[in-house]
Protein backbone atom coordinates (compact mmCIF):
# COMPACT_ATOMS: atom_id res chain seq x y z
CA UNK A 1 0.00 0.00 0.00
CA UNK A 2 2.77 2.45 1.51
CA UNK A 3 4.66 1.17 -1.92
CA UNK A 4 1.96 1.93 -4.70
CA UNK A 5 1.69 4.85 -2.82
CA UNK A 6 5.17 6.47 -3.65
CA UNK A 7 5.32 4.88 -7.00
CA UNK A 8 2.31 7.21 -7.70
CA UNK A 9 4.05 10.38 -6.01
CA UNK A 10 7.02 10.09 -7.79
CA UNK A 11 5.23 8.89 -11.48
CA UNK A 12 2.11 11.38 -11.00
CA UNK A 13 3.24 14.29 -8.90
CA UNK A 14 0.99 16.97 -10.16
CA UNK A 15 -1.79 14.78 -9.26
CA UNK A 16 -0.46 14.05 -5.59
CA UNK A 17 -0.23 17.56 -5.36
CA UNK A 18 -3.74 18.43 -6.27
CA UNK A 19 -5.05 15.75 -3.97
CA UNK A 20 -2.63 16.96 -0.81
CA UNK A 21 -4.23 20.71 -1.47
CA UNK A 22 -7.92 19.46 -2.12
CA UNK A 23 -7.86 17.47 1.18
CA UNK A 24 -6.27 20.27 2.59
CA UNK A 25 -8.16 22.78 1.42
CA UNK A 26 -11.46 21.15 2.41
CA UNK A 27 -10.19 20.60 5.83
CA UNK A 28 -9.58 23.89 6.41
CA UNK A 29 -12.98 24.81 5.27
CA UNK A 30 -15.01 22.21 7.18
CA UNK A 31 -12.88 21.91 10.18
CA UNK A 32 -11.16 25.15 10.82
CA UNK A 33 -12.97 27.94 9.20
CA UNK A 34 -15.62 29.94 11.80
CA UNK A 35 -18.51 30.16 11.12
CA UNK A 36 -20.29 33.47 10.30
CA UNK A 37 -23.68 34.80 10.95
CA UNK A 38 -25.53 36.92 8.05
CA UNK A 39 -27.91 40.07 8.64
CA UNK A 40 -29.41 41.08 5.44
CA UNK A 41 -31.58 44.32 4.52
CA UNK A 42 -33.32 45.57 2.01
CA UNK A 43 -34.23 49.72 1.91
CA UNK A 44 -35.06 52.05 -0.74
CA UNK A 45 -34.79 56.19 -0.73
CA UNK A 46 -38.12 58.48 -0.18
CA UNK A 47 -39.20 62.05 -0.26
CA UNK A 48 -42.16 63.00 1.50
CA UNK A 49 -44.20 64.61 -1.30
CA UNK A 50 -44.52 68.49 -0.19
CA UNK A 51 -46.74 70.05 -2.65
CA UNK A 52 -44.69 73.64 -3.84
CA UNK A 53 -45.65 76.44 -5.73
CA UNK A 54 -44.37 76.97 -9.82
CA UNK A 55 -42.37 79.77 -8.47
CA UNK A 56 -38.73 78.19 -7.43
CA UNK A 57 -35.63 78.83 -6.40
CA UNK A 58 -33.89 75.81 -8.28
CA UNK A 59 -35.34 76.49 -11.03
CA UNK A 60 -34.18 80.45 -10.81
CA UNK A 61 -30.76 78.74 -10.35
CA UNK A 62 -31.08 76.19 -13.05
CA UNK A 63 -30.36 73.04 -10.53
CA UNK A 64 -31.65 69.67 -11.27
CA UNK A 65 -33.04 67.36 -9.12
CA UNK A 66 -31.22 63.44 -9.84
CA UNK A 67 -32.91 60.50 -9.60
CA UNK A 68 -33.43 58.11 -6.86
CA UNK A 69 -30.93 55.94 -8.55
CA UNK A 70 -28.52 58.65 -8.13
CA UNK A 71 -29.31 59.18 -4.07
CA UNK A 72 -29.26 55.10 -3.66
CA UNK A 73 -25.70 55.64 -5.07
CA UNK A 74 -24.57 58.26 -3.24
CA UNK A 75 -26.10 56.39 0.33
CA UNK A 76 -24.37 53.21 -0.89
CA UNK A 77 -21.00 55.01 -1.32
CA UNK A 78 -21.23 56.38 2.59
CA UNK A 79 -21.96 53.13 3.50
CA UNK A 80 -18.82 51.93 2.53
CA UNK A 81 -16.31 55.00 3.25
CA UNK A 82 -13.89 54.88 5.70
CA UNK A 83 -16.16 57.98 7.77
CA UNK A 84 -18.86 55.37 8.21
CA UNK A 85 -16.10 52.37 8.95
CA UNK A 86 -14.79 55.40 11.82
CA UNK A 87 -18.55 55.87 13.11
CA UNK A 88 -19.01 52.24 13.46
CA UNK A 89 -16.17 51.13 15.16
CA UNK A 90 -16.73 54.06 18.05
CA UNK A 91 -19.82 52.85 18.31
CA UNK A 92 -19.55 49.04 17.84
CA UNK A 93 -15.95 48.35 18.75
CA UNK A 94 -15.44 46.78 14.91
CA UNK A 95 -11.90 45.89 15.86
CA UNK A 96 -12.31 44.32 18.89
CA UNK A 97 -15.14 41.66 17.62
CA UNK A 98 -12.89 40.99 14.55
CA UNK A 99 -9.87 40.35 16.06
CA UNK A 100 -11.34 37.89 19.08
CA UNK A 101 -13.33 35.67 16.66
CA UNK A 102 -12.08 34.10 13.47
CA UNK A 103 -10.34 31.52 12.40
CA UNK A 104 -5.73 32.61 11.60
CA UNK A 105 -7.10 33.63 7.72
CA UNK A 106 -10.64 34.97 8.16
CA UNK A 107 -10.06 37.21 11.44
CA UNK A 108 -8.45 40.75 12.02
CA UNK A 109 -5.21 39.96 13.16
CA UNK A 110 -4.22 43.68 14.41
CA UNK A 111 -6.35 45.68 16.53
CA UNK A 112 -4.57 48.13 16.19
CA UNK A 113 -4.37 48.34 12.23
CA UNK A 114 -4.31 50.95 10.06
CA UNK A 115 -7.34 52.96 8.82
CA UNK A 116 -6.47 51.62 5.16
CA UNK A 117 -6.27 47.99 6.32
CA UNK A 118 -9.20 47.61 8.93
CA UNK A 119 -11.18 49.71 5.64
CA UNK A 120 -10.20 46.54 3.51
CA UNK A 121 -10.96 43.87 6.39
CA UNK A 122 -14.21 46.13 6.62
CA UNK A 123 -15.09 45.93 2.60
CA UNK A 124 -14.94 41.86 2.90
CA UNK A 125 -17.26 42.24 5.75
CA UNK A 126 -20.15 44.31 4.43
CA UNK A 127 -21.72 44.72 0.93
CA UNK A 128 -23.79 47.09 -0.61
CA UNK A 129 -25.50 46.22 -3.36
CA UNK A 130 -27.62 48.53 -6.24
CA UNK A 131 -30.64 46.68 -7.83
CA UNK A 132 -31.58 49.36 -10.15
CA UNK A 133 -34.11 47.25 -11.56
CA UNK A 134 -36.48 47.26 -8.40
CA UNK A 135 -34.82 51.04 -6.98
CA UNK A 136 -33.37 49.35 -3.93
CA UNK A 137 -30.20 48.86 -1.62
CA UNK A 138 -29.21 45.44 -0.67
CA UNK A 139 -27.58 45.72 2.82
CA UNK A 140 -25.40 42.36 3.90
CA UNK A 141 -22.80 42.53 6.94
CA UNK A 142 -20.77 39.49 8.11
CA UNK A 143 -20.40 39.22 11.65
CA UNK A 144 -19.06 36.00 14.26
CA UNK A 145 -22.24 36.33 16.17
CA UNK A 146 -25.61 36.75 15.15
CA UNK A 147 -26.17 39.96 17.65
CA UNK A 148 -23.66 42.01 16.57
CA UNK A 149 -24.41 41.31 12.76
CA UNK A 150 -27.69 42.94 13.61
CA UNK A 151 -26.79 45.83 15.71
CA UNK A 152 -24.36 46.44 12.84
CA UNK A 153 -26.81 46.51 10.11
CA UNK A 154 -29.31 48.57 12.16
CA UNK A 155 -26.14 51.21 12.38
CA UNK A 156 -25.78 51.23 8.94
CA UNK A 157 -29.09 52.21 8.17
CA UNK A 158 -29.83 54.46 10.94
CA UNK A 159 -26.66 56.34 10.08
CA UNK A 160 -27.28 56.17 5.90
CA UNK A 161 -30.26 58.43 6.61
CA UNK A 162 -28.73 60.86 8.72
CA UNK A 163 -26.13 61.57 6.48
CA UNK A 164 -28.85 61.71 3.29
CA UNK A 165 -30.83 64.39 5.35
CA UNK A 166 -27.80 66.46 6.69
CA UNK A 167 -26.78 66.46 2.68
CA UNK A 168 -30.18 67.62 1.68
CA UNK A 169 -30.84 70.11 4.23
CA UNK A 170 -27.10 71.80 4.57
CA UNK A 171 -27.99 72.98 0.97
CA UNK A 172 -31.35 73.88 1.48
CA UNK A 173 -30.17 75.92 5.02
CA UNK A 174 -27.47 77.91 2.78
CA UNK A 175 -30.30 78.79 -0.03
CA UNK A 176 -32.25 80.05 3.05
CA UNK A 177 -29.79 81.72 4.56
CA UNK A 178 -28.77 83.51 1.62
CA UNK A 179 -32.32 84.11 0.62
CA UNK A 180 -32.71 86.13 4.13
CA UNK A 181 -29.77 88.04 4.02
CA UNK A 182 -30.92 89.11 0.16
CA UNK A 183 -34.36 89.73 2.03
CA UNK A 184 -32.73 92.66 4.57
CA UNK A 185 -31.02 94.37 1.49
CA UNK A 186 -34.24 94.33 -0.79
CA UNK A 187 -36.44 95.79 2.11
CA UNK A 188 -34.35 98.73 2.57
CA UNK A 189 -34.44 99.30 -1.14
CA UNK A 190 -38.20 99.38 -1.34
CA UNK A 191 -38.54 101.37 2.01
CA UNK A 192 -36.17 103.61 0.46
CA UNK A 193 -38.01 103.79 -3.18
CA UNK A 194 -40.87 104.40 -1.26
CA UNK A 195 -40.12 107.22 1.01
CA UNK A 196 -38.70 108.93 -1.77
CA UNK A 197 -41.90 109.16 -3.73
CA UNK A 198 -43.32 110.35 -0.81
CA UNK A 199 -41.22 113.05 -0.66
CA UNK A 200 -41.05 114.28 -4.07
CA UNK A 201 -45.23 113.85 -3.24
CA UNK A 202 -44.94 116.13 -0.72
CA UNK A 203 -42.43 118.88 -2.00
CA UNK A 204 -44.57 119.50 -4.87
CA UNK A 205 -47.88 118.95 -3.10
CA UNK A 206 -49.06 116.56 -5.59
CA UNK A 207 -50.43 113.14 -5.32
CA UNK A 208 -49.95 112.22 -9.12
CA UNK A 209 -48.42 114.32 -11.42
CA UNK A 210 -49.09 112.42 -14.45
CA UNK A 211 -52.69 113.03 -13.71
CA UNK A 212 -52.14 116.64 -12.76
CA UNK A 213 -50.72 117.24 -16.41
CA UNK A 214 -53.33 115.15 -17.93
CA UNK A 215 -56.25 117.11 -16.55
CA UNK A 216 -53.94 120.33 -17.34
CA UNK A 217 -53.98 118.93 -21.13
CA UNK A 218 -57.87 117.87 -20.71
CA UNK A 219 -58.49 122.11 -19.64
CA UNK A 220 -55.83 123.31 -22.26
CA UNK A 221 -58.33 121.28 -25.48
CA UNK A 222 -61.58 122.83 -23.72
CA UNK A 223 -60.47 126.24 -24.19
CA UNK A 224 -58.81 125.50 -27.85
CA UNK A 225 -62.25 124.16 -28.62
CA UNK A 226 -63.49 127.76 -27.33
CA UNK A 227 -61.49 129.46 -28.90
CA UNK A 228 -62.16 128.21 -32.33
CA UNK A 229 -65.84 128.37 -31.90
CA UNK A 230 -65.25 132.36 -30.54
CA UNK A 231 -63.05 132.54 -33.81
CA UNK A 232 -65.88 131.87 -36.14
CA UNK A 233 -68.23 133.63 -34.51
CA UNK A 234 -65.87 136.72 -35.00
CA UNK A 235 -65.52 136.21 -38.48
CA UNK A 236 -69.01 135.66 -39.12
CA UNK A 237 -69.95 139.06 -36.53
CA UNK A 238 -67.36 141.24 -38.53
CA UNK A 239 -68.75 140.15 -42.13
CA UNK A 240 -71.69 142.49 -41.41
CA UNK A 241 -70.62 144.65 -38.04
CA UNK A 242 -68.09 147.14 -37.79
CA UNK A 243 -65.06 146.91 -36.01
CA UNK A 244 -66.33 149.35 -33.46
CA UNK A 245 -69.43 147.36 -32.39
CA UNK A 246 -69.77 146.40 -28.81
CA UNK A 247 -70.45 142.64 -29.96
CA UNK A 248 -67.27 141.95 -31.95
CA UNK A 249 -65.80 144.05 -29.11
CA UNK A 250 -66.83 141.88 -26.67
CA UNK A 251 -65.95 138.52 -28.82
CA UNK A 252 -62.34 139.95 -29.13
CA UNK A 253 -62.22 140.16 -25.38
CA UNK A 254 -63.53 136.75 -25.01
CA UNK A 255 -60.48 135.84 -27.55
CA UNK A 256 -58.30 137.43 -26.22
CA UNK A 257 -58.91 136.05 -22.65
CA UNK A 258 -58.73 132.38 -23.77
CA UNK A 259 -55.29 132.88 -25.70
CA UNK A 260 -54.29 134.07 -22.19
CA UNK A 261 -55.60 131.52 -19.96
CA UNK A 262 -54.29 128.61 -22.52
CA UNK A 263 -50.80 130.22 -22.35
CA UNK A 264 -50.83 129.95 -19.00
CA UNK A 265 -51.75 126.35 -18.50
CA UNK A 266 -49.73 125.32 -21.30
CA UNK A 267 -46.70 127.10 -19.26
CA UNK A 268 -47.58 125.25 -16.40
CA UNK A 269 -47.05 122.21 -18.04
CA UNK A 270 -43.46 123.01 -19.79
CA UNK A 271 -41.52 126.14 -19.78
CA UNK A 272 -37.69 127.15 -20.71
CA UNK A 273 -36.86 127.57 -17.09
CA UNK A 274 -38.41 126.72 -13.42
CA UNK A 275 -40.29 123.21 -12.55
CA UNK A 276 -42.47 122.99 -14.80
CA UNK A 277 -45.31 119.69 -14.69
CA UNK A 278 -43.78 117.95 -17.51
CA UNK A 279 -40.29 117.78 -15.44
CA UNK A 280 -41.77 117.32 -12.24
CA UNK A 281 -43.98 114.53 -14.06
CA UNK A 282 -41.24 112.51 -15.70
CA UNK A 283 -38.69 112.73 -12.54
CA UNK A 284 -42.48 111.38 -10.73
CA UNK A 285 -42.46 108.38 -13.56
CA UNK A 286 -39.08 107.93 -12.58
CA UNK A 287 -39.31 107.32 -8.78
CA UNK A 288 -42.35 105.45 -9.29
CA UNK A 289 -40.82 103.05 -11.74
CA UNK A 290 -37.83 102.58 -9.62
CA UNK A 291 -40.88 101.66 -6.27
CA UNK A 292 -42.83 99.11 -8.32
CA UNK A 293 -39.02 97.51 -9.38
CA UNK A 294 -38.06 97.53 -5.68
CA UNK A 295 -41.73 95.98 -4.83
CA UNK A 296 -41.80 93.63 -6.95
CA UNK A 297 -38.34 92.08 -6.74
CA UNK A 298 -38.92 92.16 -2.80
CA UNK A 299 -42.40 90.16 -3.39
CA UNK A 300 -40.21 87.16 -5.57
CA UNK A 301 -38.20 87.46 -3.17
CA UNK A 302 -40.56 86.55 -0.51
CA UNK A 303 -42.07 84.11 -2.77
CA UNK A 304 -38.87 81.90 -3.31
CA UNK A 305 -38.09 82.20 0.70
CA UNK A 306 -41.03 80.61 1.61
CA UNK A 307 -40.40 78.32 -1.13
CA UNK A 308 -36.86 77.37 -0.67
CA UNK A 309 -37.96 76.26 2.94
CA UNK A 310 -40.69 73.83 1.65
CA UNK A 311 -38.13 72.52 0.04
CA UNK A 312 -35.78 71.65 2.98
CA UNK A 313 -38.90 69.80 4.08
CA UNK A 314 -38.94 68.02 0.12
CA UNK A 315 -35.02 67.16 0.01
CA UNK A 316 -35.67 64.92 3.37
CA UNK A 317 -34.54 61.77 2.51
CA UNK A 318 -35.85 58.93 4.55
CA UNK A 319 -34.64 55.60 4.22
CA UNK A 320 -38.42 53.10 4.02
CA UNK A 321 -37.37 49.61 4.96
CA UNK A 322 -38.53 46.81 3.15
CA UNK A 323 -36.63 43.93 4.74
CA UNK A 324 -35.90 44.78 8.24
CA UNK A 325 -32.35 43.85 9.55
CA UNK A 326 -32.81 40.20 10.42
CA UNK A 327 -31.63 38.97 12.92
CA UNK A 328 -29.81 35.72 11.62
CA UNK A 329 -30.66 32.15 13.88
CA UNK A 330 -27.70 30.33 12.41
CA UNK A 331 -24.70 30.82 10.66
CA UNK A 332 -24.88 31.07 6.55
CA UNK A 333 -20.63 32.12 5.72
CA UNK A 334 -18.43 30.22 4.72
CA UNK A 335 -20.08 28.33 1.84
CA UNK A 336 -18.02 25.42 2.91
CA UNK A 337 -19.57 23.07 -0.03
CA UNK A 338 -19.22 25.42 -2.30
CA UNK A 339 -16.01 26.81 -1.93
CA UNK A 340 -14.05 23.20 -1.06
CA UNK A 341 -15.87 22.22 -4.51
CA UNK A 342 -14.72 25.41 -6.76
CA UNK A 343 -11.07 24.71 -5.62
CA UNK A 344 -11.17 21.30 -6.26
CA UNK A 345 -12.36 21.36 -9.50
CA UNK A 346 -9.68 24.87 -10.46
CA UNK A 347 -7.56 22.22 -9.23
CA UNK A 348 -8.19 19.22 -11.02
CA UNK A 349 -8.56 21.33 -14.35
CA UNK A 350 -4.98 23.02 -13.81
CA UNK A 351 -3.39 19.38 -12.78
CA UNK A 352 -5.01 18.36 -15.93
CA UNK A 353 -3.24 20.60 -17.84
CA UNK A 354 0.04 20.17 -15.90
CA UNK A 355 -0.54 16.63 -17.39
CA UNK A 356 -0.89 17.07 -20.81
CA UNK A 357 1.89 19.47 -21.06
CA UNK A 358 4.36 17.21 -19.45
CA UNK A 359 3.14 14.20 -21.82
CA UNK A 360 3.38 16.49 -24.88
CA UNK A 361 7.71 17.51 -22.97
CA UNK A 362 7.88 13.74 -22.89
CA UNK A 363 6.70 12.45 -26.61
CA UNK A 364 9.22 15.71 -27.80
CA UNK A 365 12.07 13.90 -25.99
CA UNK A 366 11.19 10.55 -27.29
Amino acid sequence: MHYSLHRFIIKFPQWALAFFAILLVSFYWFVIAEKRYVSRATVVLESPQVATPEFSLSSLMGSGGGGNTHDLLLLREHLLSVDMLRQLDEELNIRGHYTEHGDIFAKLHNRDAPIEDLHKYYLRRVEVELDEYAGVLNVQVEAYTPEFAHEMTTLLLEAGENHMNEMGHRLADEQVRFLEQQMVRLDERFSETRQALLEYQNEYGLVSPTDTVASINQVVATLEADLARLQAQRNALSSFQSAQSPELRQVERNISALRDQIIEQRDRIAQASGDSLNSVSAEYETLELQAQFAQETYSSALAALENTRLEAARQLKQVSVLQSPLMPEYPTKPDRLYNSSVFAIITIFLAFILSMLMMIIKDHRD
